[in-house]
């Protein structure tokens, strides 16, 4: 599949800033003219010289989809996601530059779009699926596994106003996602109800990437990009700052997000502290960030230790957590006796195979039953390993084993 379903070239947007007002009769806006002709200049987003003031929400983007290729899009709140996934959607126009969209297109920008309170769950189904492009013949094709899904079945002829917050955002979901177009856009819609429906929507979107159609999928949770995506963009200020494979991309993302915190975060060993951790790297394999990594195999970490007072009979505890506060592995050491000055605690591993994310190391120092630091550590861990388990995130657990899977025919029976 060469062919390009969606190609976006030198595409800009620019939005007027201002605010907007009551309705008012044109004897108002007469009478405010007479008494205070300078208001008028600045109104709807007009700076002090009189000159509305505009704000870029996509400068310059350029780049290219190929026919059933899985697109991410990564970015603050606010760098301009969204705005491009309506521009692809022709919800609204852009300032510069262009987009070409070749097939019949599918969006899941916004769930719950044409849901009205005072209707039931089942004429809503019809209503949002003929919103979203689909015809009566094909609602009625899908209507019973649309219900499922959603787990609405015994109040589907209940007015919506009466469902509860979930389960509208669950219905709304259910219609968008058995959509079937040749290009799909999803808007950070894998976060709805509980987390068993969230998984149950990820694998939902995993069978439709399955299936070969192109996908552009914007979302705030990484694993999910990685789980579903091949090649990530990474928007930033309106601007492409990164394109690449994912875990690349993610893994820069996902640095720049957390080194901000670890300057206003560092340590220091003030002089009544009896010892006090530092900081902590990955020293080996070196890579261009100590707190990144990145591939398998054996792997050092170190802990640098401040001692200002001896320390006799130490025990150090050391623990990692992953994002959700689970504890994926721990140890301990006893018996430590620590002079005055700087000391390097390392621990080699033969892998850390845990799947990719972000994890946050604890490390621990007591003498005779008191604690002298417990220290989580900054910045945090970011493992950048490709994802090689299962496909579904609900069985894919919590370890990124590499594997390899040979399959011989024997003659016994």
């Amino acid at each position: 599949m060469n062919d390009v379903a969606i190609r976006v070239e030198g595409l800009g947007k620019r939005y007027r800033l201002g605010q907007r007002e009551r309705y008012r009769a044109l004897r108002d806006l007469l009478g405010d003219a007479l008494r205070a002709p300078s208001r008028l200049l600045r109104a709807n987003g007009a700076g002090r010289n009189g000159q509305p003031q505009h704000i870029w929400a996509l400068k310059d983007v350029t780049f290219q989809v190929r026919e059933g290729e899985v697109f991410g899009l990564v970015g603050r709140n606010g760098a301009g996601k969204t705005t491009l996934l309506k521009i692809l959607a022709r919800v609204t126009r852009p300032t510069t530059g262009h987009a070409e969209v070749h097939g019949r297109m599918g969006t899941l920008l916004e769930v719950g779009t044409g849901f009205h309170p005072e209707l039931s769950g089942r004429e809503n189904v019809f209503l949002s699926g003929a919103i979203l492009g689909m015809s009566r013949r094909e609602i009625l094709r899908k209507f019973d596994e649309i219900v499922a899904f959603a787990e609405v079945e015994k109040f589907i002829d209940t007015p919506l106003k009466h469902y509860s917050t979930g389960m509208q955002m669950r219905l709304a979901f259910a219609v968008a996602a058995h959509l079937e177009p040749e290009i799909l856009l999803i808007d950070e819609v894998l976060a709805v109800g509980d987390l068993e429906f969230q998984k149950k929507c990820l694998g939902k979107m995993s069978e439709v990437a399955r299936t070969g159609r192109t996908i552009l999928f914007v979302s705030h949770q990484l694993n999910q990009i990685r789980r579903l995506c091949g090649t990530v963009i990474w928007v930033d200020a309106g601007t492409i700052r990164q394109m690449g494979p994912t875990a690349q991309v993610v893994g820069a993302y996902e640095a720049a997000m957390t080194s901000g915190e670890s300057s206003s975060r560092d340590r220091s060993d003030g002089p009544n502290v009896k010892a006090r951790f530092l900081g902590w790297e990955i020293a080996e394999p070196r890579g261009e960030t100590p707190h990144i990594l990145s591939g398998w195999g054996e792997v050092t970490f170190r802990f640098t230790l401040q001692v200002n007072e001896p320390v006799q009979m130490g025990h150090h505890g050391i623990t990692l957590f992953n994002s959700d506060g689970q504890m994926m592995w721990g140890t301990a050491a006893d018996n430590l006796n620590l002079d005055p000055g700087r000391h390097v605690l390392s621990y080699r591993i033969s892998s850390l195979p845990v799947k990719p994310g972000m994890y946050s190391w604890m490390v621990s120092l007591w003498e005779n039953g008191e604690q002298i630091d417990l220290w989580t550590c900054v910045p945090e861990l970011l493992v950048a390993t490709p994802p090689v388990g299962h496909p579904r995130d609900e069985w894919a657990g919590f370890l990124n084993i590499p594997y390899k899977l040979d399959v011989d025919k024997t003659d016994a029976r």
